[in-house]
């Protein structure tokens, strides 16, 4: 069973940083695409980062420049590296793998920016 677990989330100042990881148990890992999402309150939720089995990265533009999307194939991870942060980056963050039309969410964990 595919279990992917988040972590990382917390509060930080505006212009900080933050790394969350993103713990996968499955087979294969490599082989799947990894997503960042975050749903902030009262939105819907939204693509920010993402990442191919071939390591072809693609984010939001709303994040470009300031977040960076990676994986540890050896260690079944991905990551998200924020800096800068902003509080309109306030949010639940999820991470989603995808196979072969098959997709799997985490419980998410809470980034606060705030001063």
């Amino acid at each position: 069973q595919v279990q992917l677990v988040e972590s990382g989330g917390g509060l930080v100042q505006p212009g900080g940083s933050l790394r969350l990881s993103c713990a996968a148990s499955m087979n294969f890992f490599s082989l799947y695409n990894m997503v960042w999402y975050r749903q902030a309150p009262g939105k819907q939720r939204e693509l920010v980062a993402s990442i191919t089995s071939a390591d072809s990265t693609n984010y939001a533009d709303s994040v470009k420049g300031r977040f960076t999307i990676s994986r540890d194939n050896a260690k079944s991870t991905v990551y998200l590296q924020m800096n800068s942060v902003k509080p309109e980056d306030t949010a639940v963050y999820y991470c989603k793998s995808s196979l072969w039309g098959e997709d799997y969410w985490g419980n998410g964990t809470l980034v606060t920016v705030s001063s």
